[in-house]
């Protein structure tokens, strides 16, 4: 239980130097667009799609290692103001499709 912990405080402390101060406001100003226990991701190369999951996956290896491969290609800088995950849309989808399976 200590290690996946361990690992849910990493992948939030990526979060956290990912979010600008005026995006972490208008998440909170306007808490519609993402449900509580959820985290708005910006996914894809070239043209990037909104996706909304479950924050519960950020805590999965497969999913640690997307966010590793993010932290690669954008560092913390992120165009999109939110998090940017650099895979096809199509990774993205199957990952989250059997994150959700699990």
């Amino acid at each position: 239980m200590g290690i996946q912990l361990m690992g849910f405080a990493h992948a939030k402390q990526k979060l956290q130097r990912t979010l600008s101060a005026k995006i972490r406001m208008a998440v909170a100003n306007n808490t519609n667009n993402v449900p509580k226990g959820h985290i708005a991701i910006y996914v894809g190369e070239g043209y990037r799609k909104r996706f909304v999951i479950p924050i519960s996956y950020l805590n999965h290896p497969l999913f640690q290692d997307l966010l590793n491969m993010a932290e690669e290609e954008f560092g913390f800088d992120h165009p999109m103001g939110g998090l940017t995950i650099p895979c096809s849309e199509e990774y993205f989808v199957s990952l989250t499709s059997t994150l959700n399976c699990s």
